[in-house]
């Protein structure tokens, strides 16, 4: 018999004032093992693999899913539009969050499991063993706990078909808007290369550069210079970008940052 399953909603970037990969290790140490231990099967958004329609797998795994989690950790915009989601559903969600996150004023009357965001040896083991009891009592409770609003106002619960018609029309955005995650998601990993600099040059630092200098930008990541308007009193060239293509820059006031010279 298969594993019922528990959606994870949590960060999956990088959030500010948290180390680099810092919620997938509290995925993989903490919230995982925990689930699996309830006995459930975990899901996170970037296990969904497929490439067709991710947003309505997401949409689908929100509402239909047995069980979830949800992560308030650093107050993530996209998780609490996710929690919401999930609660027009109506069904058990257990509340998480580290002892840094203040409540959410909005869903502070609901329960939560503080951890520590250390992730500690000492302390995660023990975190865990209680996660598993609050996974299977939020399940299993017998009383009518007060979920969601849905409770509060009896409004009826949403529903999503199991099958679903996507015009052309639709396709092509909910393509564009993944193709926008995925730029996004690249666009986080800048801050793992090296930057010599991250702030607008004087413009005599730029005189020296050359076509074929390795720059980086805040925005748009990795590029090469292919060409520079020395007549130009504004030092406009043009970079080449590896996930943007080529753009015509100011580049005294492009906030690049060498990555060789």
């Amino acid at each position: 018999m298969d594993k019922k399953e528990c959606f994870i909603i949590m960060p999956i970037s990088d959030s500010e004032n948290y180390d680099i990969g810092h919620f997938d290790r509290v995925y993989e140490y903490l919230i995982k093992p925990a689930v699996i231990d309830a006995g459930f099967n975990p899901v996170r958004a970037d296990d969904i693999k497929k490439t067709n329609y991710i947003i309505i797998d997401i949409l689908k795994k929100l509402i239909d899913s047995d069980m979830a989690i949800c992560d308030l950790s650093s107050k993530n915009p996209n998780v609490l539009y996710e929690l919401g989601i999930r609660q027009s559903s109506n069904k058990p969600v257990t509340f998480i969050k580290d002892n840094l996150t203040e409540r959410i004023f909005d869903i502070q009357g609901f329960r939560d499991f503080e951890y520590d965001p250390s992730l500690r040896i000492d302390t995660v083991e023990k975190e865990r063993i209680k996660l598993v009891e609050i996974i299977k009592n939020t399940y299993n409770s017998e009383v009518k706990d007060v979920n969601s609003i849905i409770d509060l106002l009896s409004i009826k619960k949403a529903s999503v078909e199991n099958e679903l018609r996507i015009s052309p029309e639709l396709t092509v955005i909910l393509k564009s808007i993944e193709n926008i995650d995925n730029k996004l998601s690249k666009l986080e990993k800048v801050k793992d290369f090296e930057f010599i600099e991250k702030k607008e040059y004087p413009i005599a630092d730029f005189k020296s550069l050359k076509i074929g200098d390795k720059v980086i930008h805040n925005r748009f990541g990795k590029g090469t210079i292919i060409d520079i308007d020395g007549n130009d009193p504004n030092l406009t060239g043009k970079v080449e970008f590896d996930d943007y293509g080529v753009k015509k820059l100011i580049l005294r006031l492009a906030n690049l940052g060498f990555i060789e010279k």
